[in-house]
């Protein structure tokens, strides 16, 4: 993939001055017509997300061998548990050992990485690992996880909402054995989906770890929309300046979904370069880019009508098989307190669609959305404008628990949507 540039942003959005002034300077220079912006979602370092855009940019040059493209990679601090395989890369010999050892303890990559996520809480950290490996009985020992990961959370940042919630979601907030034990049934049916032979009562420290595994999660939300919003989306406006015949393509996978998907709403309004967005499994609300919520028409999404800034199609590609969207999404990002547990796939219908990801069923109540599946998208089916879902299940299908296909995204298939969104050929 060549030219190629990265772009390093901090936790508040800020870039690195040298990288954005090698782009600027660079990409007329390069011949650039076709730049395509790609976003990482949850990656432990800069050599992970390097790869995944190594990887994905692969087929480009031979399905557009005419096109004069030029690949930007965002760089952004994030993490990834070590034991999430992600499909088509390597397992390191750590998270082997970490899927080998008993219980839900935390390897020493995953305690660095939440280090760098939550830092200066490195004592809360290493009782929280004592309390997944000791798993005490009874619900004193659940109690005080609960109370060590809300204290995580203190002073962490919060995501702006996508649509209506206000403080910290249900799941941090009420009785840790309720959460964890819901947490415990859908890792269950998540691992075994195909029915009850071998049923067994889940220990609630099985989910123990889902609940900081979201606590994380919930932190990298807020700092993508932060990124996108007050960084990449003012960026773009200095490189519509630099560059104004350069088309940008906006590329993001999970939270860098989300991320792509604020910037613009940090893009200034005039800027009419960017020509597509695609948001693969994107780890955000349905109801993103809603103007008005089903369940209350005086309320809308955060990105109301931001579609509209993006002169072309905005492209949501999305998998039931993503097990992070479609199982653990919804629990933890529910507002109301409920104390039933909910298996598997039928989470998501037990809660009702309100708290829906983009990445498990595409845009919802935005009116003109686009349905195709992905053999039709790619016949040619894109429209020129609007909300477009595609279901990709027929490739983002692999990937084991507790994420699902959720990081299945290294297809050509996928390449070739990005692609025809942006009129590249």
């Amino acid at each position: 993939m060549s030219p190629y540039w990265e772009l390093t942003f901090d936790a508040d959005g800020d870039v690195d001055p040298s990288e954005r002034d090698h782009l600027l300077a660079q990409v007329t220079e390069r011949g650039v017509r076709d730049l395509v912006v790609f976003a990482h979602g949850w990656n432990e370092d800069r050599s992970a997300a390097t790869a995944l855009y190594r990887g994905f940019f692969a087929p480009f040059p031979g399905l557009a061998p005419h096109a004069r493209l030029g690949y930007v990679g965002v760089i952004w601090p994030s993490m990834r548990f070590s034991d999430e395989p992600i499909p088509d890369f390597p397992r390191s010999v750590v998270a082997t050992e970490a899927e080998a050892a008993p219980g839900p303890a935390l390897d020493k990559d995953t305690r660095r990485a939440l280090l760098a996520v939550f830092p200066g809480r490195a004592s809360v950290l290493d009782r929280l690992a004592r309390l997944l490996d000791e798993r005490p009985d009874g619900d004193a020992g659940l109690r005080e996880f609960g109370r060590l990961v809300r204290l995580l959370l203190d002073g962490a940042q919060r995501p702006a909402a996508d649509t209506d919630e206000p403080g910290l979601p249900a799941v941090f907030t009420e009785e840790p054995a309720t959460a964890c034990a819901e947490f415990a049934d859908a890792l269950g049916a998540v691992a075994a989906p195909a029915g009850t032979e071998g049923f067994r009562l889940p220990n609630p420290w099985e989910g123990a770890k889902e609940l900081l595994r979201q606590a994380a999660y919930y932190t990298m939300k807020g700092r993508a929309g932060t990124i996108g919003e007050q960084g990449l989306g003012p960026l773009l406006g200095k490189l519509a300046q630099a560059a104004p015949g350069v088309r940008v393509h906006l590329v993001g996978h999970s939270f860098g979904g989300r991320l792509v998907a604020f910037a613009l709403r940090g893009l200034p309004s005039a800027v009419r370069t960017v020509k597509s967005v695609t948001l693969l499994e994107g780890a955000f609300s349905h109801y993103a880019f809603a103007r008005r919520l089903p369940d209350d028409p005086h309320r809308s999404g955060a990105l109301k009508d931001l579609q509209q800034r993006v002169d072309g199609p905005l492209v949501c590609c999305y998998s039931h098989f993503d097990a992070a969207l479609g199982t653990f999404y919804p629990l933890a990002s529910r507002l109301a307190g409920d104390d039933r547990s909910f298996l598997g796939n039928e989470i998501a219908a037990v809660l009702g669609p309100r708290w829906g990801a983009l990445g498990h069923d595409g845009v919802q109540s935005v009116p003109g959305t686009v349905e195709l599946d992905l053999a039709r998208a790619l016949a040619g089916g894109l429209p020129a404008s609007g909300c477009v879902n595609i279901d990709a299940a027929s490739v983002v299908r692999r990937g084991g628990p507790p994420a699902g296909a959720h990081s299945d995204i290294l297809h050509p298939e996928l390449a070739r949507v990005v692609l025809a969104a942006g009129r590249v050929s």
